[in-house]
This record gives structure tokens, C-alpha cells and sequence, in this order.
């Protein structure tokens, strides 16, 4: 087995750059389980603070500070943003992120979003629109682009390894608990798809971009709550992506990408592993099943959290590995694939 350290991606801060620049100051709003994932991880990032934290519940702010030795803690997020910080990572439940990261903008602070950014692509291209005017970073935490082994994934496609990429198939289905969160919510827009299915939809723009047509089907409650759905992306020449989410089923959670002279297989789930392995059956210069590992960092955020925390510190308003157009064309093939479910 190959193990291979995190490919080059953008130009980085060299060691002695990033010990002369000013550290960032963060604040984290919402402590659930992402927002400690992010928080333990931004504590890995060389030039990055968390200086601060909120939540709608003061106690658990408290706890959430005393645990990660956060200094400021506030009740509320409109406060956190009146404090002593540069940025925020916003964990929030998605239905709050635009609002959030709105307020956080007009209140002059850099912004890292939870995934999605908001609940349309108009929303998205708003807040997009809204960073530029003010001069500040705005990103969506996509940080499956970020790992390195999607990005090793991507070399190899564009090397030509598996011959024309022709096809993708990817899905995430995980039967979750009927509990008391947001997934399941209607006023709080619960839905696999922007949960779930926006994995396999931003894998199918990674490799192939923006699709020519879509075709969708699912399962959607009476309260407008989507339980399921799978959908397809066409594009020229007869190329296609497959994808699929569910909430109350298993699906593969695995991702291959097939070419004309191999495919790429990853370990389950696609989004967040460090392994995949070539396949090239026919290939006489390589090994007919090459396994390939990635170096995993943290909770596996740190790529995303180092990219963004450079990106800030250069005065960057975008980070070019996922731009807000970015996300907004991804918003665009979610709309639609809402669109035909209802």
C-alpha cells in the first residue's frame, strides 16, 4: 500500500511566513458535535486562536469554553460578534446559516459556514455578493474538497490514470435515529438532501462540473421533510453521475469513478476517507489494484481549517479550492433535484 503525504494544493505560508503573521481569532457559534470536531481541530491549525463561543444556552457555552480553554463566551451570537475576534465558524443548524452569516459579514467578521451555506443557490450567491462588497472571506465548509485524498483523486483523473472519466456513483444512507434534531424537523427544514446529498452532488461538479440536465425521484413527507431520494446528472457526450441520500435507509456509502481504462474505488464513506484504490486491469505499466492512503489529520477538518486560516491571514476573499460560485452552481443542481421531488 502507497501512503501519501497531503499534495500541494494552493501556494501555502512557509513556517517562518506564518510565525511572523498575526494569529486569527475565531469564534465558534453553536456547540454541538460539529462545532467540537471544528473547535478540537482548529486547535491543530498553526496561526489560528479560538478566542470565542456562543450558544442559545449559556451553560453549555460555559462548559464548551471551560473544556477547550475558550476565554469568551457569550448566550447569544449577536454578542459574540460585538467581541474581539476576526472570524467565525458558524455550526449552527442549517436553517440559522444564512441569517448568521449575514450578521456576521455586515459585523465585519470572516466567515466559515457549515455546509450548506444557505437554503438556495440565491442565497448563497447573497451572501457571496454580500463578502465581496464588504471585503471579507466567506466560505462554505465543504471539506471533503479539502482531504487530501480527493484531491489526489482529482490528479489522478486529470493524469489520465483511469482513461476518460465517464461516469461517478456515490450515495450516503445512514438510517438515523428519530431523535429530537433538526434533520427531522419541518420548521427547521429538515432534508437528507442538504444533509446528506450534497456529498455525491459536490463529487459529481468536482470531476465533471456543472451537469446539462437532472433527473430526480424521492421520498418526501407530507410536511415537505425529504426522507430519500436518488438523482442523476447528465452531461455531453453520454457521461453521467448517479447519486443518492437517505436518512431512513443504508445505501452504499462508498464512491467509485469509472473511466475507459480503469475506475477508482473508495473505502466507505466517500466523503471522509483516506483511502481508495485504482483499479487498471488491463494496464501494463501499473499494478492491477494499487491501494492508496492519505495522511489523516485531527478530525479531518485540519486541511480545510489551515487553507482557510491562510487564506485569511493573505487578505484572500475566497479560497479558489471552493469558491462561493462554487457552492452556489452545487445549490443550483440541489434546487433542482427539490424541485422534482416535490
Amino acid at each position: 500500500m502507497t501512503t501519501e503525504s497531503q499534495p500541494d494544493q494552493d501556494p501555502s505560508l512557509t513556517a517562518d511566513e506564518c510565525a511572523a503573521d498575526p494569529i486569527v481569532r475565531w469564534g465558534i457559534v453553536a456547540t454541538g458535535t460539529i462545532s467540537r470536531q471544528m473547535t478540537a481541530d482548529l486547535r491543530l491549525v498553526e496561526g489560528a486562536d479560538v478566542a470565542a463561543v456562543s450558544s442559545r444556552d449559556l451553560q453549555k457555552a460555559d462548559a464548551f469554553a471551560d473544556e477547550f480553554e475558550i476565554p469568551q463566551r457569550y448566550g447569544d451570537y449577536r454578542e459574540l460578534l460585538d467581541a474581539e475576534i476576526d472570524a467565525v465558524y458558524i455550526g449552527s443548524p442549517h436553517v440559522t446559516h444564512f441569517e448568521i452569516a449575514k450578521a456576521a459579514l455586515l459585523a465585519g467578521k470572516h466567515v466559515l459556514c457549515e455546509k450548506p451555506m444557505g437554503l438556495s443557490a440565491a442565497e448563497v450567491r447573497e451572501l457571496g455578493a454580500l463578502a465581496a462588497r464588504q471585503r471579507l472571506f466567506l466560505m462554505e465548509a465543504m471539506w471533503m474538497k479539502f482531504n487530501p485524498l480527493h484531491i489526489r483523486l482529482l490528479e489522478l483523473l486529470r493524469s489520465g490514470r483511469i482513461g476518460e472519466v465517464r461516469s461517478v456513483d456515490a450515495s450516503f444512507g445512514i438510517p438515523f435515529q428519530k431523535d429530537d434534531s433538526s434533520r427531522w424537523k419541518a420548521e427547521m427544514r429538515g432534508s437528507t438532501l442538504l444533509d446528506q446529498g450534497i456529498y455525491p452532488v459536490t463529487l459529481a461538479h468536482m470531476v465533471f462540473g456543472i451537469p446539462e440536465a437532472i433527473q430526480a425521484a424521492g421520498v418526501v413527507r407530507d410536511d415537505g421533510v425529504d426522507l430519500s431520494e436518488h438523482f442523476t446528472l447528465s452531461y455531453s457526450d453520454g457521461r453521467y453521475a448517479r447519486g443518492a441520500s437517505s436518512m431512513v435507509e443504508f445505501l452504499d456509502l462508498g464512491a467509485s469513478i469509472c473511466g475507459t481504462k480503469g475506475w477508482i474505488s473508495t473505502e466507505p464513506g466517500f466523503w471522509a476517507t483516506s483511502k481508495m484504490t485504482v483499479h487498471t486491469p488491463f494496464s501494463p505499466d501499473s499494478e492491477p489494484n494499487e491501494p492508496i492512503e492519505t495522511l489523516w489529520e485531527g478530525n479531518g477538518y485540519v486541511p480545510m481549517l489551515r487553507a482557510v486560516n491562510e487564506s485569511i491571514v493573505r487578505g484572500e476573499l475566497e479560497n479558489t479550492t471552493h469558491t462561493n460560485e462554487d457552492a452556489a452552481a452545487v445549490f443550483d443542481s440541489l434546487d433542482e433535484i427539490r424541485r422534482q421531488l416535490s
